[in-house]
């Protein structure tokens, strides 16, 4: 069945990426498993990145009585989280030659061959029932292969995974892994939890250009892909159900279960986040607030009285690991270095092998990797492997190393490694990333982080690159701040663990932070005196600390190196061009965390490479090691307390309260409510809020509760936050009525009652996701506006676009009262502002506004007309990204979208497409592209048509849903110059 847009009617049930080994030479494949009408395919295909540079065909090969799927050399339940595991697979099937493939051996790899046999046997039994001639006994319940029944309203189009999560607990006895394993297989399903994986990738059922145009707006901007939502403050402290320190041992989860959340892949992503980090570098974190691992599958994890049982045990033996562990130390060798964009043109031996004994691991963080226009919109750096090799090469030479893992985020880079004896311990690896540049697009700022799991303590590595410039230092906490909130690591059998929930947090990086001290010579003198104190008591860092504005909780060794900021690159010497900057420690260390003493912190003066000098710091850290003898003691005795107890006592929960109320809900602000939830029974209880029974989340997108799960001993109290933040992927329906701020929330208590929590609140509707058409018929701000009106306005758009369409050579309107405007108000307030007051802004619409002044910006277009915009020139300039993100349809339509790919070799095409655009559309589209072009006009700001061209095409021109993951970047390169094109034309229109 093919849609009005021409497009085969399928649904994507699964993606794993892969090799291909032939001739003795691997190239890169992508796996998908294909429900087409009923019927199951695997398709093998290049991936995007090798499609571009050499189209290989495509192989559909059907699922049928023909199809063979072997492993090879099935592997022994060993705990190795080696990052190179990988499984082979033959493939057989109709028409197509021997497959042989390389796979990770990771979860998400189990759960894709899991799907693929699971479709096998529903092809099996289907069979099986067409050549029986009478009725037969159903056969036994399979597993079904989950097939999308409902899209869900968040946008869960920014996928992740990547980590390698562990086979087994290895703080656990054998005997309790093995209990969990058997009774895990006996777990039935009660809902398809692969579901939204479909979703993900944008495949629509009966596209339907019947709909009301509104409607389907509506319906395609709660599908876009998202990119990350504006940071989210960070809650107060509050007590935790458990110690920060040893989260919560993952809940049991059956063997059979089909595809996680969590199972997803960023190498897939739009052009929101194109593949920007390498080989297994993806992101581990979901995108909505309300898809966690306590959704999908919560009703079924805690279905077997076993698994809550061990679960509990887990959790005890977590809480009296003080009974089993010895503490041993290890010898941890954290580097940072700013690279400036070069490449490394010696060795690295005196930084990385000053010390003469080798350490146990080492994590080196780089910024700045790659200056290069294409690298700030995450496309992929050529220098990452060279500094890769360097690294590699100069480890220290009396002990051999293995990768734990990597993570690149455009110029911030952050490599582990551990000696090669010690891999095995090393487990639960997970990495993330958040940009903090303008829209989190610009990846030039923000932090990557890895965290892990050795022996029996966890760390976390952080290297950051914060704002840049002297007087930027609030912007620098704001960064420090954005980091904290929304660098979250989901592993799939584990609660959402942010980066204080670590035993040990490193924290390095380009911090940026300067002098208080503004006169360049004054400086300098004070370093050839060896006063480094009164420079340190000035420094930006150590002020904030002690101010408790940023860095708080964090300790940093004694500082008495000089300055290793700014050097002329090759040599030693303070900078000498013209804007001489001031030098300062801009390159630290900091950490967190008990057992950790730092021997050594120090810069490396040898290092010419860069404008900045390398920094180390060598600790001494404590780790946890479990005694397996007393292990088993302790873990006996839990056994036996949990015998006594279990005596027909059922759990029991009190809360504070039941009802919420929101008032004054507003696009891109956080609201909390919080409640009190005690166990007033007499045995531990594990809670969850789970989905109602026809939805796949447990909340609406604007809403999440955290924590959304956890464990509560007799008489323990926990406060519990529910969150409202209305996102562009939520703000349209809540704009036109078709949502509004109610929900009930279903706390589940496992073996216990459900409880349910009433939300409501009132919403105030923003011209910040509210169409083109409905804008331009709106002569006062949105607020003004009764809601029955906006409705009316909404419904009439689809009249106003198509009498545009037929129009659209014809002049615009008869003159009359209701001759809507001829672009939104909102853009020309936006524009005319950068216009009239930030053409010779430096850095414009590459520096990120401040979150106070965006939502006073907000406030001001929802509420009035004003003259003037409150914030500076760069919160201004993000506003109107924002704005043009959250439109429900972009300025250049959907249904254009490959005829703008198309004709961008052909700029006499591009201009007779945009003439064609709706009336509102054709209008902004020619408006912002005039204001660019005077941009470019001013050599100040530091703009280049490319830069600009790279931006605003993906806010402009946006693949419609269904085609969102299909896109490449050849695709997205075509965006660019349907834009560029524009920019470089004369001004002849």
């Amino acid at each position: 069945m093919e849609s009005s847009l021409g497009i085969v009617s399928e649904e994507c049930l699964a993606t794993v990426r892969g090799q291909e080994l032939r001739s003795g030479q691997k190239e890169s494949r992508l796996l998908t498993l294909i429900e087409r009408n009923g019927e199951f395919i695997l398709g093998v295909l290049a991936t995007p990145d090798v499609v571009v540079s050499r189209p290989v065909a495509q192989l559909s090969i059907p699922i049928n009585g023909n199809f063979e799927i072997v492993r090879e050399a099935e592997e022994a339940l060993l705990i190795d989280f080696s990052v190179d595991s990988c499984c082979r697979i033959q493939i057989k099937g109709d028409k197509v030659p021997e497959l042989l493939l390389e796979l990770q051996d990771d979860e998400r790899t189990q759960t894709f061959l899991t799907q693929v046999k699971s479709a096998q046997q529903e092809v099996e039994f289907k069979l099986a029932k067409a050549k029986a001639m009478e009725p037969i006994t159903p056969a036994p319940q399979r597993a079904p292969v989950p097939i999308q029944t409902q899209r869900t309203k968040s946008a869960t189009n920014t996928l992740g995974s990547g980590v390698n999560p562990p086979k087994s607990n290895n703080s656990l006895p054998r005997s309790l892994t093995n209990s969990t394993t058997a009774s895990q297989n006996n777990t039935s399903r009660e809902e398809n939890p692969g579901q939204s994986l479909a979703s993900d990738f944008g495949f629509e059922d009966n596209f339907n250009h019947t709909l009301k145009v509104e409607e389907k707006k509506n319906h395609q901007n709660r599908l876009v892909a998202s990119r990350d939502p504006p940071p989210v403050p960070p809650l107060p402290p509050r007590k935790a159900a458990f110690p920060p320190s040893n989260p919560l041992p993952p809940a049991p989860i059956p063997n059979d279960r089909s595809v996680s959340l969590q199972a997803k892949d960023d190498n897939l992503t739009n052009s929101s986040r194109p593949d920007f980090r390498s080989g297994f570098d993806t992101g581990d974190g979901p995108t909505s607030w309300c898809d966690s691992p306590a959704t999908n599958s919560m009703r079924h994890v805690f279905s077997s009285q076993t698994a809550q049982r061990e679960y509990l045990i887990k959790h005890r033996l977590g809480k009296k690991e003080n009974e089993y562990v010895d503490i041993r130390n290890f010898k941890f060798f954290t580097g940072t270095w700013n690279v400036n964009g070069q490449s490394p043109d010696s060795s690295l031996e005196p930084w990385l092998c000053c010390d003469p004994e080798p350490p146990d691991l080492y994590a080196l963080g780089f910024q700045e990797l790659d200056l290069s226009t294409e690298a700030f919109f995450y496309m992929d750096s050529s220098k990452e492997q060279l500094w890769v090799d360097a690294v590699e090469r100069s480890l220290h030479p009396k002990a051999k190393y293995r990768k734990v893992r990597s993570i690149r985020l455009v110029g911030m880079l952050l490599l582990i490694y551990v000696k090669k004896t010690l891999k095995n311990h090393i487990k639960e690896v997970a990495a993330e990333h958040v940009g903090t540049g303008i829209m989190g697009k610009m990846g030039n700022k923000g932090g990557v982080a890895v965290r892990f799991v050795f022996h029996n303590t966890s760390f976390c590595i952080v290297n950051s690159h914060l704002a840049a410039h002297t007087d930027d230092f609030d912007r620098r906490n704001q960064d420090y701040k954005d980091i904290c909130a929304r660098m979250t690591f989901h592993l799939l059998e584990h609660p959402p663990l942010s980066i204080v929930k670590h035993d040990v947090v490193i924290w390095l990086g380009d911090l940026n932070y300067r002098l208080f001290l503004y006169d360049a010579a004054e400086v300098k003198q004070l370093i050839a005196q060896k006063e480094l104190k009164k420079l340190l008591d000035v420094d930006q860092l150590n002020i904030q600390r002690q101010t408790k504005r940023a860095f708080t909780d964090f300790i940093e060794g004694d500082i008495t190196f000089i300055p290793t900021y700014k050097y002329d690159p090759k040599t030693d010497r303070w900078d000498s061009s013209g804007k001489c900057r001031i030098p300062a420690w801009c390159d630290r260390i900091l950490w967190r965390g008990s057992s950790v003493t730092q021997l050594q912190y120090r810069s490396h003066m040898k290092m010419q490479t860069s404008d900045h000098k390398p920094v180390s710091s060598l600790f001494d850290i404590g780790v946890k090691v479990v005694d397996e003898r007393r292990q088993k003691k302790v873990f006996e005795d839990i056994v036996r307390s949990l015998d006594r107890m279990e005596n027909d006592c059922l759990p029991s929960v009190s809360l504070s309260r039941r009802e919420f109320t929101f008032e004054s809900v507003k696009f891109r602000q956080l609201l909390k409510e919080r409640f009190l939830i005690k166990n007033d029974g007499q045995v531990p209880c594990h809670f969850a809020f789970i989905p109602k029974l026809t939805d796949s989340q447990y909340c609406k997108p604007w809403l999440r509760a955290e924590p959304s799960e956890g464990f509560l001993e007799p008489t323990e109290t926990l406060e519990i936050y529910l969150e409202v933040y209305v996102s562009k992927d939520s703000v349209t329906l809540l704009n036109s009525g078709e949502d509004s701020i109610e929900d009930i929330l279903v706390l589940h208590l496992d073996r216990g009652k459900d409880y349910f929590l009433t939300i409501s609140g009132n919403y105030l509707p923003s011209c910040f996701g509210t169409s083109l058409e409905t804008l331009c018929r709106m002569k006062k701000p949105i607020r003004e506006i009764p809601i029955t009106k906006l409705i009316d306005l909404g419904e009439d758009n689809y009249m106003e676009k198509e009498k545009s369409r037929v129009n659209f050579l014809m002049a615009d309107g008869t003159g009359t009262e209701d001759k809507p405007l001829k672009i939104p108000k909102e853009v020309w307030i936006l524009v005319n502002h950068l216009f009239t007051k930030s053409c010779d802004q430096e850095d414009l619409f590459q520096t990120p506004g401040l979150q106070e002044e965006l939502q006073s910006i907000i406030d001001c277009l929802d509420t009035s007309i004003p003259d003037t915009l409150p914030g500076c020139n760069h919160s201004v300039a993000e506003a109107l990204l924002i704005f043009l993100e959250a439109l429900p349809e972009p300025v250049v339509c959907y249904e254009c979208y490959q005829r703008c790919l198309d004709c961008s070799h052909d700029s006499r095409l591009c201009k007779q497409l945009i003439s064609q655009l709706p009336r509102a559309h054709r209008n902004v589209f020619r408006y912002l592209m005039a204001f660019l072009k005077e941009l470019l006009k001013h050599s100040h700001n530091n703009l280049t048509a490319s830069l600009i061209a790279t931006l605003f095409a993906s806010l402009l021109i946006r693949p419609p849903p269904n085609l969102v993951s299909r896109q490449t970047a050849h695709d997205r390169q075509k965006a660019i110059n349907f834009v560029l094109g524009f920019l470089m034309a004369g001004d002849e229109e």
